[in-house]
């Protein structure tokens, strides 16, 4: 249990993020800017945790090598651009559910990957958890719908089909960082190392995409305040406790855990900003919440 309330905590943290996050794009500044600046904070933060593993990496595996490029260029940076991009070409209601199967993606790549066994127990309560997730995005659902309904060309055109793909590498990214930070940790590496080798290798993998001129400059002196607040709270702080709980769980668990994020951001959104939720909601939480316990409980 102390493991999944780890993960739990870091998506509370995680949805705390959009207070801040989210009022820097509508201002105008490029969230792949946003993401740069996350990156540099983060990799001198923990890349100091890399310094007394510098005499490992002679004894470094290719699978390790492996492991550290998915969750550092695929996961931390390509995953993101990707996310952020594929706005530009769907709506963004449909972005945000169909991100709603990255844990199927992580449960699917944890019993490939890490060979971890899915008992039908298991799959029937994740599915469950899935079910409240979705309930947690109803108002997603019913935009989507009325998209279907007032102009299906746009889910279908060949713009569509181009944030389709974007967002497909995004939930591939973020589901396969789940799994294959587990095998990283699995194979003895310390979460300061895990977190200094994601941070550092995505840093490196931003740098194509990050225009080296005055829109690095961001609009208000207080905007860097704001993005290093964020990156103490949903970046160092929330992923030290996430991969303290990926230490802990299976893959699936902790990509079932993960669900949990949506939600948070949801309640953050009712208390600070006075978005209500609807009964619907408040049921797709419960049940959410139902799930995951039980899950816990069984040890699947």
């Amino acid at each position: 249990m102390v493991g999944t309330f780890y993960v739990i905590f870091a998506c509370l943290l995680w949805g705390m993020d959009t207070l801040i996050r989210y009022p820097l794009v509508e201002s105008g500044t490029n969230p792949i800017t946003i993401v740069f600046y996350e990156h540099c904070i983060l990799a001198l933060i923990f890349s100091v945790g890399l310094l007394p593993n510098l005499r490992r990496i002679g004894e470094l595996k290719l699978a390790d090598i492996f492991s550290f490029l998915v969750i550092g260029c695929l996961g931390s940076a390509i995953a993101t651009v990707a996310f952020t991009e594929s706005f530009r070409y769907l709506n963004p209601s449909l972005v945000i559910l169909l991100q709603k199967l990255q844990p199927v993606v992580a449960i699917g790549l944890a019993a490939v990957v890490l060979k971890e066994e899915l008992q039908k127990q298991f799959v029937v309560w994740a599915g469950v958890c899935l079910f409240g997730g979705l309930l947690v995005s109803s108002p997603d659902i019913e935009r989507f719908y009325g998209l279907l309904v007032s102009d299906f060309g746009a889910v279908t055109s060949d713009v569509a089909l181009r944030g389709y793909g974007l967002v497909g590498v995004s939930i591939l990214g973020w589901g396969a960082t789940t799994v294959f930070g587990k095998r990283l940790s699995l194979v003895g590496f310390e979460t300061r190392s895990i977190m200094g080798g994601r941070f550092l290798l995505g840093l490196v993998a931003l740098v194509p995409f990050v225009q080296f001129d005055r829109a690095l400059i961001l609009p208000r002196g207080e905007d860097y305040l704001r993005i290093l607040i964020m990156v103490i709270i949903s970046g160092a702080l929330a992923m030290w406790l996430y991969y303290q709980g990926l230490r802990r769980l299976s893959a699936k668990t902790t990509a079932v855990a993960e669900m949990f994020f949506p939600f948070f951001a949801i309640i953050v959104n009712w208390i600070f900003l006075g978005k209500e939720l609807s009964q619907l909601q408040l049921i797709g939480g419960a049940i959410l919440i139902f799930g995951s316990f039980v899950i816990q409980i069984k040890k699947y």
